[in-house]
């Protein structure tokens, strides 16, 4: 039976990676095949991470949902994406947002900056200014749009989170991203107080640094 979006979209809620319904029809909406390249159009539904060239990858569909579950992004939110690589992940933030420069998205490689305009053009969201996507160093976070409602990195930070990106982070906000094999939910309680979660058992190529 030829595997469908549906199907994969099906088999991560039964799993319980997807339970938000917000999060849920975004998912439903950004397609995952518009966001891999053509020689791998065939894998684009399974839940497996696939090359985008450069050392780079479009994350496992799982991997995806769990983050942006624990991330719990809301219409209007400000979030700084590290590492936009193809975009999908992007375009379910976009899709979830909605608003204008809501999502700030940083990729250090310039080819993989302009796959992801690419690949997110296909859904309007930057025409509407939902997205800006930027070829930076995600590292140093984006203090020119900062403070940020949330933040999420698509790549392992080495050993810790980046002090930037707490320092951009709003009162009340929060941070996802990988560290080594592990995903950390960092909440920011005030100005010097973390709340911090750590789950392990993910894999992720690390975090391009310039």
């Amino acid at each position: 039976m030829k595997k469908t979006y549906r199907s994969l979209i099906d088999n991560l809620i039964s799993e319980n990676y997807l339970k938000t319904p917000e999060i849920i029809e975004a998912f439903k909406k950004i397609d995952r095949a518009d966001f891999v390249l053509p020689e791998y159009k065939d894998f684009a539904y399974d839940n497996e991470p696939l090359p985008i060239g450069f050392g780079q990858t479009i994350s496992q569909p799982s991997t995806v949902a769990f983050m942006i579950e624990k991330l719990q992004p809301k219409k209007g939110d400000k979030i700084l994406e590290i590492g936009s690589g193809s975009g999908w992940q992007t375009a379910i933030l976009a899709a979830i947002t909605l608003k204008k420069n809501t999502i700030v998205a940083l990729e250090l490689i310039p080819e993989i900056a302009q796959l992801t305009i690419d690949n997110v053009s296909k859904y309007n969201f930057l025409k509407k200014g939902v997205v800006k996507i930027i070829n930076a160093n995600g590292k140093k976070g984006y203090q020119a749009e900062a403070p940020f409602d949330k933040i999420i990195s698509g790549a392992a930070a080495f050993k810790t989170i980046p002090p930037a990106w707490r320092e951009q982070l709003k009162i009340g906000g929060k941070i996802i991203s990988p560290v080594d094999k592990s995903i950390f939910v960092i909440d920011k309680i005030n100005e010097n107080e973390f709340l911090q979660k750590e789950y392990e058992g993910f894999a992720f190529v690390p975090l391009v640094e310039g």
